[in-house]
Formats: structure tokens, C-alpha cells, sequence
């Protein structure tokens, strides 16, 4: 593997490929066999544009050749930060076919961020857009490119800046194109690094491979039951590993299925398409579905096509899948997983209570699941725990960086998520992360428990449950809330409204902070770090004011 990479184990690769778990095919060939099966198919819609599946290899291979021709070779990284667009699959195909790692940033990624991932990866180019609302990515890249010693190409999906590369010429099929030959790729090799969740620092890259991310997507895809009739709705940012492979659109392209991009992710957007095009699945996430729940749009749109409605990132509370399906007439599929390897995913025929409360379980039969104490002894089922992993896609290293490995895998491989969970069988049952427990003076309370109970409060449209620092128990509870439009709750009305469904009382929010909307991660994930600084510096003025109110006080 590249330099900087941890391999996994030989016997475990042996094993794996001697089972057909690992195909020993490119994420590029598994597109081309669906290609080659359904030249003519839709592969991928855009407005008014769709995209065969002969078309995105021809495209891609097209590219490919261009940027072969311009010097890139295998294992160069590149920085691709490309929204959903057509650009964004035609580029990813086209560098997985010669061998180039694109580094999958974000859209929401900005100058401090990008800088660590060109610098990290020692990336030699960058692909952005021309703009998006009012930020002008081309711009920011000039300032890297005048920072970053190894950056030497900014291809620009759109209008470029002088010295840039417009991605259109390139991909313009009225051109000749360049002879290059194409190299072999080594389907054991790294084809791409993703992005840890970044939410306590800068995030750390995660090199996938061909084999363990063609599982990856075809374990997923299976689970979600994706086939030739799947019609996915790419609403979530393409770069993320939960709508690009876990199932997302590459489980769609293995199985035949159809992907439409969607230009945005408000329910007057994402409603009228699911109609139009006949949307079977649609991955989305908390903050999404909780606003899609709570608008008119839905009830006006005919969603009969509409079979699952996924979650992933963070915990969706049983009260709200019970409404997906009360609503709109489909299934909702919890996913519960990691870009460093793990998917969990809640099967559509699992038992009633398996689909409303858990967080599914391991997509692959090979993968292995712990939960140990913090002295790393099994616990039995049912008892809290963090997760450890380990298995066919889960990596066994992050790229360049030996301390943090040290300390986030075990001796024997095993991947520690961070996250406390109770396991009954192979289901999982999250609780939030290890940092998400708040310690009341010894007492547990779970973020994840308390939000549960919390969204059932007809004032309430989101909420999310943090520490907050007290000097005598250590911490308590503090209830952020958005409420919906109109509404007012006080502290003690929730608390009532929380004894009503016999909660302990040492569970209790000891505070309530009523708050616009929450601040979210690149992914769309609530930031509670944001949240634990933003109480723990308003408690701060609190008692600065209280002190200079008693020094006035004769």
C-alpha cells in the first residue's frame, strides 16, 4: 500500500479474497460491468441532463486521459471539494482510473481546512467549484496554491480564474483526445481518503481501498436491498462516505440503479423530485428529516414510489421514524457507521421494536464487534460499552499519522469508535460518544436518552442534550431546544413533561437554552463541542456578573 498506510494483515487478506469478499476489481471496473450490462440506462440525472451509463465511463475515461496527459500519475493525491454535480462523478471515476487519490473534502470546508488536507496529503491538485451562494472557491484556492509548496493544479468546475484549468475544456468529447496509455491499477491499493468526523479537530485522513470499498458499497447496497429499480436521491454532500458508498450512489451504480442530484435539501426542493422522478430511496440525516417532517410540502407530493428514508450521523429518536412512516407511507432505515470502516444498517424486515429502536446491525457477516469496559474487558449483552471494531473494509490505520493509530486501534487491529453502545446479538444499540455521557456526580445520564424523551414535546422541533460544567457535582445537564415557530417552554414545563414519562430525576436538563438552530460539522452533524464551549462561557459571565454584583452590595 502507499507509503504512510497500514495494511492489513496478509492471512486476513488471503482470507478475504478467498471468500469473494474482496473481488479484486477497481471501484472503475465495478461501474464499467454495470455499464456494460445497461449501456443505455440513466445513470445519473440532473435537471434536465441524464447521464447513461455508457456516458459516465466514456466521460470519466475521457478525463482521465487528459489529466494523465497534464502529469498526474498513480498515487499523486489531489484535493477534490466538488459539489453535486455531474463534474463531481465524471472526475472521481476519472482519477480512480489512473491511479490518483483524491482527498474527499467537503463543500463547507474553507482555507484552514483545505490547507491541512493539501498539506497532509502532499496533494498536487485541487478541484473546486466556480461558486456556491456568495463564496467564491476559486479565490481560496489562488491563497492555498500560494501556501502550499506541492499544489501545483486548480481545475475549477465552472468559470476559471486566470492560471486555473476550467474543468469543461477537459471534459469537452469535441476534442481530441490524448493517446495516453492508462495505467494498470492494483485493486489492493488506496483509491481514495476520507475525512474522520473533524468535530474536536482537524479531521484525519482515511485511506479506503478498491477491494474493501467495492464491499463496502455492495454489503450496504444489499442491506438497503438497491437493484435496477432503485431510484436515489443524492440530497447530502457527495463527498461524504455515507451518500457515496454506505449505500449512497456507488451502491447504486454496482446494482444498476439510478442517482438523481438534488440542487438543495429544503422539502420544497426534495418533495417535488421524489414525485417527478420516482425517488425510491433517500439518504438523509437528523437536522433533514426533522425539518422535512415538520413542513406542509410532503402532504402536497405523491411519495407512492418512495420505499425507504435512511438516517445517518447521529441517533434518529424512535418518535421520529415512527412519524416517516405514519407521513409519508415508507420505511425508516437507521444507519449507524464510520468512514473508517464499520456500516451498520437496521434490515427493512426486522422486528417492529429492532426497526424503531436500534442502530441496525454489521452489513458484512465478517465483520467483528466488541463492546468493552474501559479496562477493554468484553461486557456481557445488554450492558453499556464502547465499540470496538474490525473486519474486511475497516481500515487499520490512518494516513501518515503513527500517534494517533497508537492510540485509536488496539494491538490485535480492532478499531475503537468512541462510541458507547449496548449489543443484544449482533444488533447495536447506540448511546452517543464516550464524551457524550455526562457524569453528574458519578450518576450516567446519556445525551442520547434525554433528546428522545425531549423531541416528543409538541414545542419542540430539535433538541440536543450536552454537559455543562457545575462546581459541586462536577456536570449537569443543559437541554438546547429549537422550538418550533410560535412555541414557548420553560425549564419547569419540561421537566414535567419528562417526569410524565418516568425519567429519573437525576436525568433531568438542569437548564434549558432556547436557540435558532444548532451549529453542524461539514457532514451535518450537530457540533455539541460548540455547544458544551457556548454554556460553559455563558455559566462563566454569569458568575463574573454575579461577583461584581455582590462586591457593589455594602
Amino acid at each position: 500500500m502507499l507509503e504512510g498506510c497500514t495494511a492489513w494483515p496478509e492471512d486476513d487478506a488471503a482470507r478475504w479474497r478467498r471468500l469473494g469478499l474482496w473481488e479484486d476489481i477497481t471501484l472503475g471496473e465495478m461501474l464499467a460491468r454495470t455499464a456494460r450490462r445497461l449501456p443505455d440506462k440513466a445513470a445519473l440525472v440532473h435537471g434536465e441532463r441524464r447521464i447513461t451509463y455508457r456516458e459516465i465511463v466514456d466521460t470519466s475515461g475521457r478525463l482521465a486521459r487528459r489529466l494523465a496527459a497534464m502529469g498526474l500519475r498513480p498515487l499523486d493525491r489531489v484535493v477534490m471539494q466538488l459539489p453535486n454535480v455531474p463534474e463531481f462523478v465524471f472526475t472521481f471515476f476519472a482519477l480512480l482510473r489512473i491511479g490518483v487519490i483524491p482527498v474527499m473534502a467537503l463543500g463547507a470546508h474553507r482555507h484552514s481546512e483545505l490547507g491541512h488536507f493539501l498539506r497532509h496529503s502532499g496533494a498536487r491538485a485541487l478541484f473546486v467549484p466556480e461558486r456556491v451562494r456568495d463564496f467564491d472557491y476559486r479565490v481560496m484556492a489562488d491563497e492555498l496554491r500560494a501556501e502550499c509548496s506541492t499544489l501545483e493544479h486548480v481545475f475549477v468546475a465552472g468559470c476559471a480564474l486566470p492560471g486555473q484549468i476550467p474543468l469543461a475544456g477537459l471534459l469537452d468529447a469535441t476534442q481530441a483526445v490524448e493517446t495516453t496509455t492508462l495505467p494498470a491499477i492494483d485493486p489492493g491499493e488506496v483509491a481514495l481518503m476520507l475525512l474522520s468526523g473533524g468535530t474536536t479537530a482537524l479531521p484525519k485522513l482515511i485511506p479506503r481501498t478498491h477491494n474493501d470499498y467495492v464491499l463496502n458499497a455492495r454489503a450496504s447496497g444489499r442491506a438497503a436491498r438497491v437493484d435496477e429499480s432503485t431510484v436515489l436521491l443524492a440530497v447530502l454532500p457527495l463527498g461524504h462516505n455515507y451518500t457515496l458508498a454506505s449505500p449512497g450512489i456507488l451502491a447504486c451504480f454496482a446494482f444498476g440503479g439510478q442517482v438523481v442530484l438534488a440542487p438543495g435539501h429544503i422539502a420544497d426542493v426534495v418533495f417535488p423530485l421524489i414525485e417527478r422522478h420516482r425517488v425510491t430511496l433517500v439518504p438523509a440525516a437528523v437536522p433533514l428529516i426533522t425539518q422535512w417532517l415538520n413542513s406542509d410540502v410532503p402532504a402536497g407530493c405523491d411519495l407512492s414510489s418512495l420505499k425507504i428514508v435512511q438516517n445517518g450521523g447521529a441517533r434518529l429518536a424512535p418518535e421520529l421514524r415512527r412519524r416517516v412512516r405514519e407521513q409519508w407511507g415508507c420505511i425508516a432505515q437507521e444507519i449507524y457507521g464510520t468512514a473508517e470502516g464499520l456500516i451498520n444498517i437496521v434490515p427493512v424486515d426486522a422486528p417492529e421494536a429492532l426497526q424503531m429502536e436500534s442502530s441496525g446491525t454489521p452489513v458484512s457477516e465478517y465483520d467483528e464487534i466488541k463492546v468493552v469496559d474501559p479496562e477493554g474487558n468484553e461486557v456481557p449483552d445488554g450492558e453499556p460499552g464502547e465499540l470496538l471494531t474490525r473486519g474486511p473494509y475497516t481500515i487499520r490505520g490512518y494516513y501518515d499519522a503513527p500517534e494517533t493509530n497508537a492510540a485509536a486501534f488496539t494491538a490485535d487491529g480492532f478499531y475503537r469508535m468512541g462510541d458507547v453502545v449496548r449489543r443484544r446479538g449482533r444488533y447495536l444499540f447506540t448511546e452517543g460518544r464516550k464524551k457524550d455521557l455526562i457524569n453528574r456526580g458519578g450518576e450516567k445520564i446519556s445525551s442520547d436518552e434525554v433528546e428522545n424523551l425531549i423531541l416528543k414535546h409538541p414545542a419542540v422541533h430539535g433538541c440536543c442534550v450536552v454537559a455543562m460544567p457545575d462546581p459541586v457535582y462536577g456536570e449537569k445537564a443543559c437541554a438546547f431546544v429549537v422550538l418550533h415557530e410560535n412555541e414557548t417552554l420553560t425549564l419547569p414545563q419540561l421537566c414535567e413533561f419528562l417526569l410524565a414519562q418516568r425519567i429519573a430525576k437525576f436525568k433531568l436538563p438542569e437548564r434549558l437554552e432556547p436557540i435558532e438552530r444548532f451549529p453542524v460539522s461539514p457532514a451535518g452533524k450537530i457540533l455539541r463541542r460548540d455547544l458544551r464551549e457556548r454554556i460553559a462561557a455563558t455559566l462563566e459571565r454569569e458568575r463574573a456578573e454575579q461577583t461584581r454584583q455582590r462586591r457593589k452590595t455594602p
